[in-house]
Parts: C-alpha cells; structure tokens; sequence
C-alpha cells in the first residue's frame, strides 16, 4: 500500500513545465545580439540540438522535482488484521438404540444418515469446539470437545449400534452432554440432540437435565427421526438369528418439544435424510461464530530516500558546473 501524507505539496511540480518553457523554448528564440555568417543553408555546419550545460538544467529540474515529492512524504504500508473470535461449544449427542437402523432414510438406515448429516455439520464449523455423546440404555463421551475436526470425523466413523446395550436413556443423554459443557469457558454452548424414540432408560429424567441445562444457559436443539408412519429395520431372533421387523415410531415429541422450549433451543422433525441434512443447515446459520476483525495498516516513511536523491542530484550539477561543464568568462 503506497499513499503520500501531505499530497499538496505536489501543487509545486507545476512548477516545472514553466521552468522548462523559459530555459528551452523561450531561450530559443532569442536572436543573437551579433550578427555573423550563416552556412547553415548549404548543410555544412550542423547547429547541436543538445548542449552539454543542458545537462546542469536538466539535473537542477530533477533535484527539484524529487524534492517537491520528498515534501508530499510518500509511505508505503503494510496492513495487518486481528482476528478475534467467539467460539461455540457444541455437544451433539446422538442415539444410537437399536431403531436407529431403521430404513425409512433410503438408501441408508436412520443413524447412517445421521452420521453423514453431522459430518458436513462438522466441517462447516470453523473455531467452535464441538464433542460428540453417544447413548442407548447407557450415555458415552465418543469425544470430548475439540477443534480438531478429523479427530472427531474418526470418532464419528466408529460409532456403530450395539456399542451400548439397547435403550433409549435420552435424559442421561442430555445429562452428561450437559455435564461436558458445564465448566467450558464458551459465551455460547449448546446442544444438539437427535433421536427417535422416548425415554425408557437411565435414572435421569429428559426435563430434570434440560432444567439443568436451562440453568447453566445452555441451549438444546430437539431433533426427532423418522418418518410418520411406522417403518422396517433389522432386529436379531434369538430363535431365527436376523430378521425384518415392522415397528410403529415410538417418537415422543411432546417431551423434545418441551426440552427444546425451556432451554430457548426449538424442535425439529426429520422424515428423511433431505430433512435432517436441512435441520443440521439452519441451525449452523442460526448459531454462526461471532467474528470481530481489527485491520491495522503500519506506514514506514519513504520520504528519506527522495530526500538524499534530490540532495545527491543538487551535488552531482553542482560538481559539473565547476569542472567538467564549468562556464568560462
């Protein structure tokens, strides 16, 4: 970045086209004051049309040129930001009961479209500290917060149904998502929990963890999965081994709902993956990370270097006129 500081100075380089006119032009049409022989006519004698006491004219109009821009204080700047920024802390805590792997997200199961879903919620972020809580019947820290975003992509990737015994403890769930974010030092924290079915695990009630989240200013998002009507998953027979099982949802939207509404949070439903992907996108717009940017720009003074030309070019005419180009009287 270049700029002068004191920019009317340059008013003065008018200056030098009237300097020039009067020492070239106007000298030149000056007529001799004696009068002699001209053979100009006949081509023999060349008249120069540079003399060599040009050159002090043309040095005095260069030094004062540069001088006139030393005056101006040309500066060059370099600039520099401060990049301040107000993080969230995210806990998405994640079901992963046995009706996750209910098929009614085709091509995919209920929990492999979740996990595709919080992937690209993960790499959206950009300094927020997000931690991952696993729960069925018992609640799991697959990761606690982090910036480390690929750690905890291959948290993610590992989490799989029956890694927790079968149930669904949704209070538990929010219990130690809550106790995660308790001593955090985040202004914001919040809560993303996805799930589909009720509580029917865990001593913890969903409404006595989101009391204790509302207390500790910590915002929840309800997320409920599913489609409206009832869907088929995988189940194992003790008797059969593997087989397809039709289920009606078991979704309790009236307890999401009522966490999401006493921690200020709000409740969604997700009927496939289009939907989740769409829930996951609003509310990484409604919880941006706050950004304050200072821009400082530091000028260094250039106005030394025209300086010592201007006084180098007043030295070098002043040297020629008394010896080289020194005028004899």
């Amino acid at each position: 970045m270049f700029r002068l500081y004191n920019p009317l100075w340059l008013a003065l380089l008018l200056v030098i086209p009237i300097a020039v006119y009067f020492l070239f032009y106007r000298r030149s049409l000056k007529s001799s004051s004696l009068r002699y022989s001209d053979l100009s006519w006949f081509d023999l004698v060349k008249k120069p049309t540079f003399s060599k006491r040009s050159l002090l004219t043309i040095l005095r109009l260069l030094a004062l040129t540069v001088l006139i821009i030393a005056l101006a204080r040309p500066q060059s700047g370099s600039t520099s930001r401060d990049v301040e920024s107000e993080g969230i802390d995210i806990m998405l805590t994640l079901d992963i009961s046995g009706s996750m792997q209910a098929e009614d997200f085709k091509p995919y199961n209920r929990l492999y479209a979740a996990k595709q879903v919080i992937r690209d919620f993960i790499k959206g972020r950009a300094s927020d500290r997000v931690g991952l809580v696993i729960f069925a019947r018992e609640a799991v820290t697959q990761c606690p917060l982090t910036t480390d975003y690929s750690v905890l992509e291959t948290f993610l990737n590992q989490v799989e149904i029956g890694q927790i015994e079968d149930g669904t403890a949704i209070g538990l769930g929010l219990a130690t998502s809550v106790n995660r974010l308790r001593y955090t030092p985040g202004k914001s924290k919040i809560i993303i929990l996805l799930t589909d079915g009720n509580n029917n695990a865990g001593e913890i009630e969903p409404l006595t963890a989101a009391d204790l989240a509302s207390i500790l200013g910590i915002k929840i998002y309800t997320i409920g999965a599913g489609r409206l009507g009832g869907s088929y998953f995988n189940a194992r027979d003790p008797m059969t081994g593997q087989t397809v099982v039709y289920r009606l949802p078991e979704l309790d939207e009236s307890i999401l709902r009522q966490i999401a509404t006493l921690t200020k949070g709000e409740y969604f439903r997700a009927t496939d993956e289009k939907a989740l992907a769409q829930i996951y996108k609003q509310i990484d717009e409604m919880e941006k990370t706050r950004m304050k940017v200072k821009e400082y720009t530091q000028y260094a003074e250039l106005f030394p270097y025209f300086l010592w030309l201007g006084l180098g070019l007043v030295m070098m005419e002043t040297a020629l006129s008394n010896t080289l180009l020194r005028k004899i009287p």
